[in-house]
């Protein structure tokens, strides 16, 4: 090889690199420790622009809308507009639902003392023909009034270290209320300033990297621009299609709890795929409390409402924004709410998504260019 300029800059490069690279790798819990507490001071920007980017939606379409002469007082009512309806959601969650589930709960208290005993006189008159089954079915004594005060007291006992534990918890509640204002604080400003913002980050970019590179940056920012907005779009307007169809039917059939129940369902299918599932299983337990048979019956509305929510809804509001395929967006789910939890399986499939459309284009490029290579020879 020739030993030029050029080739022994690569050189120097790659030995760079390499020792760079075995330093990292023989001091990783000095790195990890780094990047955590990297990751603790830039926690709160990279909320402030998750909540900027979520914002960002409502308050553009408003803008379009309502103010086509942009300038800084329609920026600045539709960004107030936008915060209206996001406190006007959790007010009606807060003086609507809250009050309800805790009816909810003082029902279900109420009720499993009188509903234990019932199901065990259903039990044994299902295993009636079973013997075994059905001495051990007879044999089964639970006091729920006893279990109450076991709890009731273990609370009581435990009083001392909860007092412990008391100014701990304080200091998390603050850092945890300190973080969300200065990503509140942050994420106003990013909306106010987001043009600004983009030329000045244009800008950077543009004197980092060659021209090439620039218009890749822009295109793959641009996609996934286009894409996560139109997933948090349709995922917000699916979950509220859902949460209305359960709540109008339960209430045709007369089924207990259909607000709260519907509330749940619209919440939990926030949560791609296994989301609404979640709610079934909590709103099936719930009219369990109260009527067996309408339990049964309210699984089997879910799973009509499911079928057309998947086969109808879901591809026309959520599946075109996305254009991903199912086993993908399993894929991003798994993955997602392995690393992240629930944030992981929201943010895993737009992701996935982009992924998938740029390796999709490159693999197209790839064909076409070969394509092309052989019609010339």
């Amino acid at each position: 090889m020739d030993l030029n300029k050029s080739n022994i800059k690569k050189i120097l490069g790659i030995i760079t690199f390499t020792l760079v690279l075995l330093s990292l790798l023989m001091n990783m819990g000095r790195v990890l420790s780094f990047l955590s507490f990297l990751w603790g001071i830039l926690f709160p920007f990279v909320l402030g622009g998750a909540i900027a980017f979520i914002l960002n939606i409502p308050m553009t379409a408003i803008e379009k809308k309502l103010f086509p002469q942009n300038g800084k007082i329609a920026r600045s009512l539709s960004l107030v507009l936008s915060l209206a309806g996001v406190l006007a959601v959790i007010t009606i969650v807060i003086v609507v639902v809250i009050p309800q589930l805790g009816k909810t709960f003082d029902s279900i208290s109420a009720g499993m003392v009188t509903f234990l005993p019932q199901m065990q006189k259903w039990l044994e008159e299902l295993f009636r023909d079973w013997d075994v089954v059905e001495a051990y079915i007879e044999s089964l004594e639970f006091d729920w009034m006893s279990w109450l005060n076991g709890v009731k007291d273990f609370a009581l006992s435990g009083a001392g270290s909860v007092v412990s534990y008391t100014m701990s918890a304080t200091m998390t509640v603050i850092n945890g209320v300190v973080t969300f204002f200065i990503s509140f604080v942050f994420s106003l400003y990013l909306l106010i300033q987001k043009e600004t913002l983009g030329r000045q980050c244009n800008k950077v970019i543009c004197a980092l990297f060659p021209q090439k590179a620039v218009e890749k940056i822009s295109h793959i920012c641009s996609l996934s621009h286009r894409i996560f907005s139109n997933f948090i779009t349709g995922q917000c307007l699916e979950a509220l299609i859902l949460g209305m169809m359960f709540l109008v039917s339960m209430t045709i059939f007369r089924m207990p709890y259909a607000l709260l129940v519907g509330v749940l369902i619209a919440f939990t299918a926030l949560i791609p795929m296994v989301g609404a599932f979640i709610g079934c299983v909590v709103g099936a337990f719930l009219i369990l409390m109260v009527n067996p048979m309408q339990a049964v019956f309210f699984v089997i509305l879910f799973l009509v409402l499911q079928q057309i929510e998947g086969n109808l809804i879901y591809p026309h509001v959520v599946g075109n924004s996305v254009g991903l395929p199912s086993i993908w967006v399993l894929f991003a789910v798994t993955v997602g709410g392995k690393l992240m939890g629930i944030a992981g399986m929201l943010i895993f499939i737009p992701l996935m998504s982009v992924i998938y459309a740029l390796f999709r284009d490159w693999v197209n490029q790839r064909i076409k260019d070969a394509s092309f290579a052989r019609k010339k020879k």
